[in-house]
């Protein structure tokens, strides 16, 4: 019985050192992967390149400003004709208005 007990004794051993091995490989992995990440991020800085998130910001910020402008615009647009209309029915148009300082610019 020494044979089969010496045996299993061996494979015990065996599965503990490929299970050690294995735990090892993961921390090497995980301490490759912080390594990697920081030297990423510094290379990042250096580079000025911008995040995500403040990307993001700033893209939603341009969506809001364009729509504004967009409303603006059709509310200078209504103005210009309502100031057209009442042109055309004999009244002098104001020379400071906001379509006459929009097309000298």
């Amino acid at each position: 019985m020494t044979n089969g007990s010496s045996s299993n004794r061996v494979l015990d051993e065996l599965a503990k050192l490929v299970t050690d091995a294995a735990g090892a490989a993961q921390g090497m992995r995980r301490e490759v992967e912080t390594a990697f990440r920081g030297q990423a991020e510094r290379l990042l800085n250096t580079m000025d390149v911008v995040q995500r998130e403040d990307f993001e910001a700033v893209r939603e910020m341009a969506i809001r400003a364009r729509a504004e402008n967009t409303a603006l615009l059709a509310r200078i647009e209504a103005l210009e004709a309502l100031v057209g209309q009442k042109d055309a029915a004999g009244k002098p148009a104001k020379s400071g208005s906001a379509a006459g300082r929009a097309k000298k610019d």
